[in-house]
C-alpha cells in the first residue's frame, strides 16, 4: 500500500520518540499533547512516512 521510505535507524528513533511522547499522557506533565506521539509511532511501525513521500526523502538503505 505505502512504499517503505523509513530506514531501520530512523524507525527505531521514531518508535522510541513516539512511546516517550505517549508516556507523557500518563506520567510527567500529564497533558493530552502526548497523544501526538502516535504519529511517529505509527510511521515507525509501518516504515512509511507521508511527509517523506511528499518531499522525496528516503532513509532506507540502498
Amino acid at each position: 500500500m505505502f512504499k517503505n521510505n523509513v530506514g531501520s535507524g530512523d524507525r527505531i528513533i521514531r518508535i522510541l520518540v513516539g512511546l516517550l511522547m505517549i508516556a507523557l499522557v500518563f506520567v510527567g506533565p500529564k497533558t493530552a499533547w502526548g497523544w501526538v506521539g502516535i504519529i511517529p509511532l505509527v510511521t515507525g511501525l509501518l516504515g512509511s512516512c507521508p511527509a517523506y513521500s511528499l518531499f522525496g526523502i528516503n532513509s532506507c538503505a540502498k
